[in-house]
């Protein structure tokens, strides 16, 4: 099972199927919710989307079922499988896409009524009971007492996913190349050796802007940014022996190690395609 050719998104950006739709950035009301702090909303994505680089007047809460989203936030890529959503500030611009049948589910909090606070985006754990209720939040029907009352739980059980999946970009001129080139193509088995010597620069720099930007060493980083694609490729139905493949690995148990070491479980276990929301405990993905 092949991945789709990409196009060419130009220096820094993230690879885009042919098929990728392109959305202007969505809109949301200032104040949509009248007296009350939750509007709540879901849709699902007949063909990858993408959405422009845009920024709410409210707090936004997002999720998937059945695929993953990733939102790229500055210099900071941020993926959100089945099982996590991602806290997302008013104010702060980001952009998003969205893998092809995946469910995505969003809601809306004033922030001048919010109760909970979080420093800048943040990774949030989705259990069943949050689901469900910002699920019955979106039902216009509901009472003013039924909202409100499922509104306060809400605030009882918002908290923060134990699992952060962010990735820093370097942002410096030095090592940029390294970075779009895997991000074009994770497969990429040039070494730190094979980068000095194209960049003219020598292994330690290399090591050490890399130290510097992203607070990881170069093979650090590209394992974890192997474990970003891993987590999209796993949403899109591939096996773990097809990812292993398209990600550079010559063995499918050696991506298995690399995934358990940066995620603290197997591949496998992230089953996104089941009906129910997928948790796993373990060290942070990377905390940017």
């Amino acid at each position: 099972m092949a991945v789709p050719l990409r196009d060419d998104p130009g220096p820094g950006a993230w690879r885009r199927e042919p098929s990728t739709v392109v959305r202007p950035a969505p809109a949301a009301p200032a104040d949509p919710v009248g007296p009350f702090v939750i509007v709540a909303e879901s849709q699902v994505a007949e063909a990858p989307l993408e959405w422009e680089p845009h920024a709410h007047p409210m707090h936004e809460l997002v999720w998937v079922r059945g695929g993953t989203m990733t939102v790229r936030i500055g210099d900071r890529l941020l993926t959100v499988p089945e099982g996590r959503g991602l806290w997302l500030p008013a104010g702060v611009e980001h952009a998003g896409r969205l893998t092809a049948g995946a469910e995505l589910s969003d809601a809306f909090f004033a922030p001048d009524r919010t109760p909970v606070a979080f420093d800048g985006p943040t990774a949030i754990a989705m259990p069943p009971l949050l689901e469900a209720l910002l699920a019955h939040l979106a039902d216009e029907r509901l009472g003013a007492g039924v909202r409100a009352r499922a509104e306060a739980v809400v605030f009882d059980v918002l908290e923060p996913a134990e699992q952060q999946f962010a990735l820093q970009l370097p942002g410096d001129p030095r090592i940029d190349p390294i970075a779009e080139a895997l991000l074009a193509d994770a497969g990429d088995g040039r070494g730190l050796d094979d980068w000095a010597l194209e960049l003219g620069l020598s292994e330690r720099t290399v090591t050490r802007a890399f130290r510097r930007a992203t607070g990881l060493s170069f093979a650090q980083w590209r394992r974890v940014l192997r474990v970003h694609l891993a987590l999209k490729l796993l949403a899109e139905g591939f096996d773990v022996a097809s990812v292993s493949e398209q990600l550079g690995y010559a063995q499918p148990s050696t991506f298995i190690e690399a995934f358990r070491r940066v995620v603290g479980a197997t591949p496998g276990s992230f089953s996104f395609r089941s009906s129910s929301p997928h948790r796993v405990s373990g060290k942070p993905l990377h905390l940017s």
